[in-house]
């Protein structure tokens, strides 16, 4: 039998199964129906009180993301009521606390477990379901004067360009991507335990980030009016909340720095570069 022969031969034995064929690899299948457990609560309305509804679901039938299974459930019920918008991690707006732990829907996979429990993030006064009032949490936001502030109050404000080298603008990173999702703020128990005077990792985070800008001129006034016994200094560098932020930033890193600049441990550098410019034709 020639060489061509047997390869024929070898080849015919493999595809049907015969005694020295190689065996063939069987994928294991999953199956894909999950039991979701979400929060329920309508109490505004209704008055009822909260309590767990089960859904059951073919995943298989939607998107891989844990928003896409909640858009799914709302199809089967449409009393669910969920914030949503970006469905690209950006908005913040879909946070949810899935198995226990802080995330955003859109970018957290559906994980394998038979059994999935999606509550509203901690720590939030629930208007229905899974959406929360954010007020409190952006009256917070808001009293750390989340904007650049100059003392320069020439006639050609407006046609000046705050210029920022690379070195001072690389500072700022891991501080601006914050979506404001809350997820670390509500994974904190120091929020949890004092969250009227504590602002949380978010806010601090974005405190940080004003108070560090080289073109900011009102660092001074800003850190006097964190110097109190519980708006920065509450943190306890428990941590959670780096462990929460859906998109990787460390809170915790930057509240540290900040504590320092705010006992004058450490002071804010000098900006590398002029700050203020110029707009062609306009001096």
């Amino acid at each position: 039998m020639n060489t061509a022969r047997k390869d024929v031969c070898r080849l015919l034995r493999f595809y049907s199964g015969a005694p020295g064929a190689k065996p063939k690899k069987v994928q294991k299948t999953v199956d894909p129906r999950r039991t979701f457990k979400v929060y329920r609560f309508d109490g505004i309305i209704t008055k009822a009180q909260p309590q767990m509804k089960n859904y059951d679901l073919d995943v298989s039938t939607c998107g891989k993301m844990v928003l896409d299974a909640l858009i799914k459930i709302k199809d089967m019920d449409p009393t669910l009521a969920f914030r949503r918008s970006c469905r690209e991690g950006i908005c913040g707006s879909c946070a949810i606390n899935l198995q226990g732990k802080n995330c955003l829907a859109c970018i957290t996979e559906i994980p394998p477990d038979k059994t999935i429990t999606i509550y509203p993030i901690p720590h939030m006064y629930v208007i229905r379901d899974l959406v929360v009032d954010m007020t409190h949490f952006f009256n917070g936001y808001d009293s750390i004067r989340p904007y650049l502030i100059r003392h320069d109050r020439s006639k050609s404000l407006g046609k000046h360009q705050y210029a920022q080298s690379v070195e001072d603008n690389a500072k700022l990173v891991g501080l601006y991507e914050c979506v404001l999702c809350a997820c670390c703020s509500t994974s904190c128990p120091s929020y949890w335990w004092n969250g009227r005077r504590f602002l949380g990792p978010a806010t601090l985070l974005h405190a940080y980030r004003w108070v560090v800008d080289s073109r900011d001129e009102d660092t001074e006034a800003r850190l006097y009016d964190l110097k109190d016994d519980f708006a920065v200094f509450r943190c306890h560098t428990i941590m959670n909340c780096s462990l929460a932020c859906p998109k990787g930033l460390t809170p915790h890193v930057y509240i540290a720095l900040l504590k320092r600049l705010i006992s004058k441990i450490d002071k804010k550098p000098r900006p590398s570069l002029e700050t203020l410019k110029y707009a062609s034709g306009n001096k």
